[in-house]
Parts: structure tokens; sequence; C-alpha cells
């Protein structure tokens, strides 16, 4: 009985101490894995977090820097929150020993860039939130590592362009949200790899033009957002490329649309399309011209190639008339010559 309460002693000691340790100021659940430092004032990341924590939520602290292999041995992480902080830099293999993390968030800080090493070591990840930062550029080996994400959110950030191959290693991407930045137009390179794309978020960019092969390798879309940007106009064959299974559902309100006859017909032809669907279609207001500024494109579309048909039709009747009365006077020259020839033939037998 003795012998087998000293062999359990080993076991009970690393019981109690595996259940006690806990970064200080944090605190840890240990039946479920989870370690809670949220909002503790906190300026560093602690070094004593159980290894077999499962979520690890740093958020709301004072955090300014992740260092590097600031989670070093936490093999078990699966999600790492890290949001409404103040971090500004993420320094080299800060994050590369996450081997098995699925989500991680770092929204509400001031990253201005991400380091070409982000994405070593995040091959499991699933789901990238950079919402409300500071980003204004995002080179290609920043994500190349991130083959089995499918959720990236990097809106309201200040994003100006996006430089080609930079979504390349995303092939199973689901869900991108580049709502609130500064994209001025939407290129034929950027989204060539996102065939499982289902979700696109681009509202409220400077967004003025959308490259013709833009999106046609969206083979899976079924929502694009596209409200609040600078569409004055837009081609038809622009949205016929979208060719998924199911119905596509566009949001094209709040753009400074030039409402003329061309327009009209662009959107009569996309209703038409039995997979695509203006989901704020009476929302539309026409920006111009003068005349038309603030009317409803949805109320008055039929009207705005009257003008045009009136004036082919006007046109077409002044040519009509042309050709008749040069008919007619041709036949009244022609009928006038032959009456003066059957008279000077009457002359000349008398």
């Amino acid at each position: 009985m003795l012998c087998a309460a000293v062999k359990l002693l080993p076991l009970l000691f690393l019981s109690i101490l595996g259940s006690t340790s806990c970064p200080d100021r944090c605190r840890c659940f240990h039946s479920s894995d989870l370690v809670d430092c949220q909002a503790r004032e906190l300026t560093r990341i602690a070094q004593d977090v159980p290894e077999g924590t499962w979520l690890l939520d740093f958020s709301r602290n004072r955090l300014t820097e992740v260092q590097s292999n600031a989670f070093i041995g936490l093999w078990s992480l699966r999600i790492l929150l890290l949001s409404n902080n103040s971090i500004q830099a993420l320094e080299p293999q800060s994050l590369s020993s996450l081997q098995f993390l699925e989500i991680l968030d770092l929204s509400f800080n001031r990253l201005q860039q991400l380091p070409g090493d982000f994405s070593q070591g995040l091959g499991s990840l699933l789901e990238l939130r950079l919402r409300h930062n500071l980003l204004q550029h995002l080179s290609p080996p920043a994500m190349d590592k991130l083959e089995n994400l499918r959720k990236l959110d990097l809106s309201h950030n200040a994003l100006r362009t996006m430089d080609a191959g930079l979504l390349n290693a995303l092939g199973h991407l689901r869900h991108l949200n580049l709502e609130g930045n500064e994209l001025d137009a939407l290129e034929d390179h950027l989204l060539t790899r996102q065939q499982r794309l289902e979700v696109l978020h681009l509202g409220h960019n400077n967004i003025s033009l959308i490259e013709s092969e833009a999106l046609a390798p969206l083979r899976s879309l079924s929502l694009l957002g596209l409200r609040g940007n600078r569409l004055e106009h837009v081609h038809f064959r622009v949205f016929l490329g979208l060719r998924s299974t199911s119905s596509t559902y566009l949001q094209l309100a709040l753009n400074p649309w030039t409402c003329d006859c061309e327009l009209h017909r662009v959107f009569s032809k996309i209703q038409h399309v039995r997979y695509l669907k203006v989901e704020d279609y009476k929302e539309i207001v026409c920006e111009g011209p003068g005349p038309l500024a603030g009317a409803s494109l949805a109320l008055m579309d039929s009207q705005l190639c009257v003008a045009e048909t009136s004036a082919v039709l006007v046109i077409t009747i002044t040519v009509v008339m042309g050709v008749v009365c040069a008919l007619v006077k041709a036949k009244r020259n022609s009928s006038s010559k032959q009456s003066v020839s059957e008279s000077d033939a009457q002359a000349l037998e008398k």
C-alpha cells in the first residue's frame, strides 16, 4: 500500500504543478487548455504559457511588438488572439513555431507591413484577421505558405495596390475581405487562383476600373460587394465571366454612376442573366449627367434610351423622306423629259 502511494507521488506532484503553472496576471482554464490574458495592461507576451494551451488570448493589452520565438514550444496552440493592442512590428520567426495554428487575430493594431517570413510555419492556418491596421503594401512572400487559408480579412487598412501573385498560394480561399482600403482598380492578375472564392468584399475603396478578365477565374462566387466605390460605368462582359454554379449577388449602390443608355443596357443585360442578381438595384442613384443627378436608376432606366431612340427615329424619317423626295423628283424629271421628246417628235412629223 505504501509502495503504491510512493509511486503515485511524482504523478500527483506533476498534476499539481501543471494546474498552478499560469502566466502572471492571466487566468488559466486547464480543463479546456485555455489561457486568458486579455485586458491586463501587459506590454510583453508571457514566456511561461503552459505547453498544452489550445487557445491563448492576449487581446486588449499594450503590446507594441511580437518577439522572435515568442510562442516557442506551444505545439498545441490552435487559436491566438492578439487584437486591440498597439503592435507595430512582428520580429523575424515570431510565429514560425505555430505549425498547428488555425486562427490568428491581429486586428486593430498598428501594423504597416508584414515581414517576409510572416507565413513561415503557418501552413495549418485557416483564418487570418488583419482588419483595422495600417497596411499599405503586401508582398507575395508574406502569404506564400498559407496554402490552407479559408478566410482572409484585410479590411480597413490603407492598401492602394496588390502585387501580382500575392494571392497565388491561397487556392483554398473562400472569403476575402478588402473593404475600406484605397484600391483604385481591380486588375486581371489578382484573383487568378481563386476558383473556390465564395465571398469577395471590395466595398468603400476607390475602384473606378474593373478590367475585363478580373472576375473570370471566380467560379464559386456567391457575393461580390462593390458598394461605395468610384464606378461611373462598367462593361457587361466583366460580370459575364462570373459563371458560378449558383446565383452570384452583386452589391453596386453608392457609386457615382453616369446614367445613360449604355448603362441602362448593361444593367438590363445583367438582370436577364439567370445566375446574376443585383441585390441593391433599387438603391442605385445616378450621379449624372446634371438633370439626372439624384434620380433612381430603377425608376427611370427605361427612359434613358428614349432620347437616343427619338434621335435615331428622326434621322431615319429624314433619310426616308429625302429618298422619297429624290425619287419623286427623278420621276417628275423623267416624265418632263418624256413629254418634251414627244412634243419634238410631233413637231418633226408636221
